[in-house]
């Protein structure tokens, strides 16, 4: 799909994105969505975090992790990217409650070793295969664990991916961030559209904190190596 022709920096569009999301399909009995961009302070993170990280036009390599949870993108705005975080390694300062995520702590983790967030981001851009987060009963819930919810979100999924690589993509290839269900989707989405010439697994941070901690340094280290060599090649 060729690049379609846009106004604004990468961060600008990013930001403009984000403020327009809305879930415009029917939602499964008890399911409900977690709109981060409906909060004001959410909106200002965001526009501090993208304007400042992202101000230019330069093609980035995407990262797709799931979709936002309640205490990491779901408060900031901000993929895999918590409170804590988000003041300490970006410089961003935010009102939330400085309550730091598993997630958000491995993957800053590996910003910091791989040069820090303004050289990490200058080259890649993490998002998500379906940039609304859902709840079911106070609970995170992962856009693929519910069948009606996988096809009611399918079609604003294909165009979110779409109306996100317009912003400057690497086509060569991109990145799930987790290695199941996540990775299957994208790339049965990838096989049907040729928005990517080859999609990789990276290990999901949250299972890499969870059931692996004891391997930490040898998880970051494979991040940091597979992600020098996207760019390298």
């Amino acid at each position: 799909m060729p690049r379609s022709k846009t106004s604004g920096t990468f961060g600008e569009q990013v930001f403009a994105f984000n403020r327009s999301l809305e879930a415009r399909f029917r939602l499964p009995k008890g399911v409900q969505v977690l709109n981060p961009f409906s909060n004001a302070h959410t909106l200002d993170a965001c526009r501090s975090f993208y304007l400042k990280y992202y101000g230019d036009r330069q093609p980035r390599v995407f990262l797709f992790g799931i979709n936002p949870g309640r205490r990491g993108a779901g408060v900031t705005g901000i993929p895999f990217t918590d409170p804590v975080h988000l003041m300490e390694n970006c410089g961003v300062p935010n009102e939330f409650p400085q309550v730091p995520e598993l997630s958000s702590t491995f993957v800053y983790r590996f910003i910091e070793r791989y040069g820090g967030a303004e050289s990490f981001y200058s080259r890649f851009y993490i998002t998500a295969v379906f940039p609304l987060g859902f709840t079911r009963d106070g609970k995170n819930l992962n856009y693929y664990d519910d069948p009606a919810l996988l096809k009611a979100c399918g079609p604003d999924m294909v165009r979110h991916i779409e109306k996100q690589l317009s912003f400057g993509a690497r086509r060569d290839k991109c990145f799930s961030i987790g290695s199941g269900k996540n990775l299957e989707i994208l790339e049965k989405l990838n096989a049907v559209h040729g928005w990517f010439r080859h999609v990789e697994p990276l290990p999901h941070p949250r299972w890499v904190m969870q059931y692996r901690r004891r391997q930490l340094d040898a998880f970051t280290d494979l991040y940091v190596k597979t992600l020098h060599s996207a760019i390298a090649g």
